[in-house]
């Protein structure tokens, strides 16, 4: 059997659901659709659909490892611009802009401690 694929999205599991739901909404600036309060929402990105979802009690041991290889990467336009809404939310990046091999970077995080990396492409002549 072959294995067809017609769509991805990346999923966060949270117990502190509606804070994470509403830290996103700020920062995408957009309200997640579809949206079950308590139990998933969901928001529409380029390309890209980002889920949050809230365990069922039979599997909240599978979630409890706060640390993951995992990381959030947002392109955006203008780094500086993106530090500052971020700032602004109440979430500070720790640390300095770096410059990596196709870019500028900062990484942040959300509430509940998912690395997020805010990204800036080098311009292209």
């Amino acid at each position: 059997m072959l294995f067809q694929c017609t769509a991805a999205l990346v999923t966060l599991a949270t117990v502190d659901l509606e804070v994470l739901v509403l830290f996103y909404t700020n920062l995408l600036n957009q309200n997640p659709n579809p949206y079950i309060p308590n139990i998933y929402a969901e928001f529409q990105l380029p390309g890209f659909r980002l889920g949050i979802f809230r365990p069922k009690e039979t599997h909240l041991s599978e979630f409890e490892s706060a640390k993951s290889g995992m990381s959030l990467c947002l392109e955006v336009t203008d780094l500086e611009g993106a530090i500052s809404h971020l700032t602004g939310l109440g979430y500070p990046p720790p640390g300095e802009i770096f410059i990596a091999s196709h870019g500028r970077e900062i990484y942040a995080y959300d509430p509940i401690g998912n690395r997020l990396i805010l990204h800036q492409a080098f311009a292209i002549c």
